[in-house]
């Protein structure tokens, strides 16, 4: 018992010296701030990837459960059936979400996950997450009456916007309406049935976790890295004397765990926290419009509680060892050669080249070529080796021209603050390095992103010439002539126009039919029967719709006709044309009002879609942009503040060197400038220089002129890098002033 004893008193005693030395090393509070955010961000990035797999697993579960059954057999076999038809709809600049029709056929019909009753004919049951989106809408009575809200398990996750609706009269068996016996279990599914677009519109699990990865694992990993050697010239000296005096590797294990312990646990505490109260609570994550289920959480609840344990046994294991033996230079009275980079000038030099080959050199071959891709590639991979250089060239060009400055006006901070700052070039180069990457890879994935969507953004163009000053009416189902004839007598301050494709009247020409009022409202002439004219010459509203519904825009017979006639060639489901109304005086519709009308005239209601609005709805880029948007931010803010952490330690490893020029030079200015320059001014440049590098570098796959690359994204990635480094310069300045005011004759 004495011995062991002895050996845990021996233990604490060298904890409490590991503590105690952290704590009144030169840099010890930065390597405290810089351990206890890398333990932080590592818990909070392993939390995300445990979170990421844990929504996945639990939106198919929950797709699982509410994907329709066939039944085993002949229909007269399944008394207790429901019919079941699924259809879209959307709201404004939003993508589609699903609407499904439900009747029971007869007897105790199945009810889909998340309804607890039958709603009566005409009657609806939406999502909490549509009624609040759509409220600008009244979505609550499109569809009919409200009869209540979807219940948590019968949704995919707690955002996901689902409508079941009820027609009127109650569905019929026919070709479009399938028959369920019941929800969930493998067998027997019916594939393509379920309700919800998430498994078209989400991006694979591993994209994801490779996303979280990248921008925001990695980039907390060089903060522990970094976050390790920060002050480590004491430390190693430090550990040269535990081991001149026989101390044993595990000493000194005990001494660095002491002094890196406490930051580490407080990081794995702050991050055991958060992750707790996203598991006990849905989570709405920033810049998404996104919920963060607790109930997909919870199953996984023991994996994410691991995450903040994992992340401070990594800090330990990574710290623990770069400390037990001295590194080269701890010891020796030798000096150090110092030395400037002869090839940091010439990568600097290429750098307008290599930006010049990636945004120019695309041009010089044909869009489909494998080359223009090849020396896109070929100029950003260049860009990024030769940014930093150049970076740091010109901070050091700058460093001069302070320098000459200083020596010119007398002023002794300047002139130490510039003489610094063109003495280490390639310091700089390193600090820069992993920021300058991160904004050109957050750029080149937002543009990709956008490309990716290229249809959706031609589709958005169009909304913004033309708006909704015409939309295309589609009805669900056959409707009879009259409930047609209904709705465009209903539809007020609008007119009718049918477009018909080639081939529809056995000629090869769209036809277009509508009255003397609606051919005059598009600029087109009213003949007495019939007559053919260039479409070039009608209303953008009718061009628009023929080249997103017809994929043409030439020749258009006209043919005079009546609302009657026109009730009838728009009535069948499958009859080829399209049916569309507009305003005479060009001003917009509301396509809310005229989905509300056609529930109340047509049986399972209609779709109304301005021109091109289809494809904007079926691209899901714009939103998951966001998430790239916010991880990208999130990583760049890591590494700024890595980059930023290593040049303060490097700064404060030689603030008692400095110390006696307070006595020199009259005044504590020159920390400061020193502290800008070292800290400051490289992260400034290389948030301001690389950003606009960045979206330089995006323009070439930027879809039809336009990418995801907003003047917000751009001032958000620069506003990050500014507000970090001027945060660690003022932190810097403050520190190196303290360390001078303590400084004496005499002292160490």
């Amino acid at each position: 018992m004495t011995r062991a004893g002895d050996i845990l008193n021996l233990a604490r005693r060298l904890l409490a010296i590991g503590r105690v030395t952290g704590r009144r090393a030169e840099a010890g509070g930065v390597r405290f701030l810089a351990l206890l955010l890398a333990t932080l961000f590592l818990a909070l990035g392993l939390g995300s990837l445990v979170a990421v797999h844990a929504v996945y697993a639990g939106k198919e579960e929950r797709r699982t459960a509410r994907t329709p059954i066939a039944p085993a057999g002949a229909l007269e076999h399944a008394p207790d059936a429901t019919m079941w038809l699924v259809g879209a709809d959307w709201l404004e600049d939003e993508r589609r979400f699903s609407v499904v029709y439900i009747s029971p056929r007869r007897g105790d019909a199945p009810l889909p996950p998340g309804l607890d009753r039958w709603p009566a004919p005409g009657e609806a049951v939406l999502s909490p997450a549509l009624r609040k989106a759509g409220a600008g809408e009244d979505i609550d009575h499109r569809y009919g009456r409200l009869a209540g809200v979807i219940g948590e398990d019968g949704l995919d996750e707690p955002s996901e916007w689902l409508a079941y609706v009820r027609p009127r009269d109650d569905l019929k068996p026919d070709r479009f309406i399938d028959v369920v016996t019941g929800f969930g279990p493998p067998a027997g599914r019916y594939a393509g049935l379920e309700p919800g677009s998430g498994r078209q519109d989400d991006k694979p699990e591993w994209m994801f976790q490779a996303a979280i990865v990248g921008m925001l694992v990695l980039p907390a990993v060089a903060l522990l890295l970094v976050a390790a050697r920060t002050g480590s010239h004491a430390r190693d000296r430090r550990t040269a004397l535990v081991a001149a005096l026989g101390g044993r590797r595990l000493d000194r294990t005990l001494i660095a765990i002491g002094e890196a312990g406490p930051p580490a646990a407080l990081g794995a505490v702050v991050s055991a926290v958060a992750i707790a109260a996203a598991l006990l609570h849905d989570f709405h994550v920033p810049c998404t419009d996104y919920i963060l289920s607790s109930s997909h959480l919870r199953p996984y609840g023991w994996a994410a509680v691991l995450a903040p344990l994992a992340a401070l046994l990594a800090v330990l294991t990574v710290v623990a060892p770069a400390d037990l033996a001295p590194r080269r230079g701890a010891s020796g009275t030798r000096p150090h050669r110092t030395s400037r980079s002869t090839w940091l000038p010439r990568l600097a030099v290429l750098c307008p080249l290599a930006i010049i080959l990636a945004v120019r050199g695309p041009d010089l071959f044909p869009s489909d070529s494998v080359a223009r891709t090849l020396t896109s590639w070929a100029g950003i991979a260049a860009t990024v080796l030769t940014l930093p250089a150049a970076t740091g060239v010109i901070t050091a060009k700058a460093g001069n021209l302070l320098a000459r400055r200083g020596r010119a006006h007398g002023l002794p901070g300047t002139l130490i603050a510039g003489r610094r700052a063109g003495a280490h070039p390639g310091g700089t180069a390193r600090l820069v390095t992993g920021v300058s990457i991160a904004l050109i890879v957050l750029m080149q994935a937002i543009a990709w992103q956008g490309l990716f969507g290229s249809q959706a953004t031609e589709a958005r163009e169009t909304l913004d010439r033309v708006g909704r000053g015409i939309v295309t009416v589609g009805a669900r189902g056959d409707v009879a002539p009259t409930a047609m004839a209904d709705f465009l007598a209903r539809a007020r301050d609008t007119e009718g126009v049918l477009l018909a494709p080639p081939g529809f009247t056995k000629n090869k020409y769209v036809t277009l039919y509508a009255d003397c009022a609606a051919l005059t409202a598009l600029h087109l002439p009213c003949p007495a029967h019939e007559a053919r004219v260039d479409a070039l010459t009608a209303d953008p509203r009718l061009r628009e719709l023929m080249r997103w519904t017809l994929r043409t825009d030439s020749t258009l017979l006209i043919r005079r006709t009546d609302d009657r006639r026109l009730a009838e060639l728009a009535a069948p489901a499958d009859g080829g044309t399209i049916l569309a109304v507009l305003r005479p005086d060009g001003r917009e519709l509301s396509a809310p009002a005229l989905k509300r009308l056609s529930y109340e005239v047509f049986p399972r209601g209609a779709a109304v879609r301005a021109p091109g609005e289809r494809a904007h709805r079926r691209h899901p880029h714009r939103d998951q942009g966001r998430w790239s948007a916010l991880l990208g931010i999130l990583g760049i803010a890591v590494l700024t503040m890595t980059a930023g952490l290593s040049a303060m330690a490097e700064f404060l490893r030689q603030g008692r060197a400095l110390a006696p020029l307070s006595v020199l030079t009259g005044g504590l200015r020159v920390f400061r400038t020193s502290a800008a320059w070292s800290v400051l001014a490289p992260l400034a440049v290389a948030g301001t220089v690389g950003t606009a590098v960045a979206a330089a570098l995006a323009a070439p796959v930027t879809a039809n002129g336009e990418s995801y690359i907003t003047g917000g994204l751009l001032l958000s990635t620069t506003g990050v890098v500014l507000v970090v480094s001027v945060l660690l310069w003022l932190w810097a300045s403050h520190i190196a002033v303290r360390q001078a005011r303590t400084w004496h004759p005499g002292g160490d």
